[in-house]
């Protein structure tokens, strides 16, 4: 399966971040790469990017689409909300904008592998990477008290029936772990 995405508001989000050919710009949720592509089409020909994301699947999907952009553009394999430190890193003291447009692509959703949806049973894992002490949802679900669940499930869910699910989950839980993403829904 093929990591894309097209960006939803592209113009709007170009306009908003008043390019100019010399500027430097940080997309800190590479994914798909649209947004980037774009900032460096319109920078074109000394604009620098620095692009992030947490995912290795959009880091590899992005060194292939802007490979031709060569040095113009630094791709990091990192998440965003670390973003001071690497720029501190690159040895960065000011940029001229920032780009983030958060949350689960399309591709994560419909990659069975990822196990985000329930359209198919897979292996529970719901991670945006794969990096050491990252834990899946299974782990998480298989190990956390009730409170923490049902905590999780409301503040990121907004889902008002959360301490109830959280009860489903512990009592499925004393019989057999949690595994796949159809366990999780039944």
């Amino acid at each position: 399966m093929e990591f894309s995405h097209v960006p939803v508001l592209l113009n709007e989000c170009m306009d908003m971040l008043n390019l100019n050919s010399s500027g430097l710009y940080v997309d800190c949720t590479m994914g798909g790469a649209g947004h980037s592509m774009s900032i460096l089409e319109k920078t074109s020909p000394t604009g620098k990017l620095i692009a992030v994301d947490q995912d290795e699947d959009a880091i590899k999907a992005g060194r292939e689409k802007l490979s031709g952009f060569g040095d113009r553009v630094t791709i990091v394999h990192d998440n965003f909300s670390n973003v001071k430190r690497i720029l501190e890193r690159l040895n960065i003291s000011e940029v001229d904008g920032f780009l983030f447009d958060v949350g689960v692509s399309s591709y994560q959703l419909d990659n069975v592998e990822r196990g985000f949806s329930y359209q198919e049973d897979a292996p529970l894992d719901m991670r945006m990477g794969t990096w050491a002490g990252a834990r899946t949802a299974a782990d998480l679900l298989n190990s956390e008290g009730e409170k923490e669940i049902a905590d999780i499930i409301f503040r990121y869910g907004e889902e008002r029936w959360a301490k109830r699910i959280a009860q489903f989950i512990i009592n499925f839980r004393e019989r057999k772990k949690i595994e796949t993403t159809g366990e999780l829904v039944g």
